[in-house]
């Protein structure tokens, strides 16, 4: 009987193995063109692509992990972060002086409030979307936070490369992101593949950049120029 349990048991880690084996690995090369001039770009960065099951197969479950957003310096340190839908985010003020986070465009909207250096406010990305991230106080701050359905995806690095990893073969709809593409060209890219054993790559994905769209504060106003001697800017 012992003998019997041990070879089920043996047998049920082989098919997980070949499973596991049967995942690919998915690279792509992004190709990003500048719009006004109509050459390629040097900096490829930040495309994200997200592959999801059609029909809710293959689907994997979802890593837990710690995400933050951090301000610093004026700047929200990574500018693009992917979630997994209902993961709680973390946005920690590590400058010496105030910041107000708030999101009220498209995805996640909230209103953190002021709040000052060396502490933390968290919000919970409960359904998918993308949320732009900006401060009412630093107009040059701003990020991107994209909560994804799905555990296929790859955000490319400055050379434009993308790997998606662990993908199971099967019937998958591909969608792309860009900050500053215009949202017609990245519908026109989302399409359906096929993914098979032996696939490793999307192919080249070209992509025209435009030019960043200067944003109100959450009021719907344009901002005012900065008082360094505000307390909401710098402590004394």
């Amino acid at each position: 009987m012992e003998r019997i349990v041990k070879s089920v048991i043996g047998l049920a880690l082989l098919m997980c193995s070949l499973a596991r084996a049967q995942d690919v690995t998915l690279s792509a090369r992004v190709k990003m063109l500048d719009a006004e001039k109509k050459v390629e770009s040097s900096h490829a960065e930040n495309v994200v692509v997200w592959l999801t099951p059609i029909g809710g197969a293959n689907q994997k479950p979802l890593p837990k992990q710690a995400l933050r957003l951090t301000q610093h310096n004026k700047s929200f340190e990574p500018h693009v972060l992917i979630i997994p839908v209902g993961s709680q985010v973390q946005f920690p003020n590590r400058d010496p002086f105030f910041h107000n986070v708030f999101s009220l465009f498209e995805g996640k909207r909230f209103d953190l409030g002021l709040y000052e250096a060396g502490t933390t406010r968290n919000v919970s990305f409960d359904r998918p979307g993308i949320s732009y991230i900006f401060c009412n106080i630093h107009a040059e701050m701003s990020a991107v936070v994209i909560a994804l359905d799905t555990p296929y995806y790859g955000i490319s690095n400055r050379k434009g490369e993308l790997v998606i990893s662990n993908v199971p073969p099967g019937r998958y709809t591909m969608r792309t992101w860009y900050e500053t593409a215009l949202p017609d060209s990245l519908d026109a890219m989302t399409k359906e593949i096929n993914v098979t054993a032996s696939m490793s790559t999307l192919g080249v994905l070209e992509i025209s950049s435009g030019t960043a769209v200067a944003h109100k504060n959450k009021y719907g106003m344009e901002y005012e120029p900065p008082a360094p001697s505000s307390p909401a800017y710098e402590h004394p």
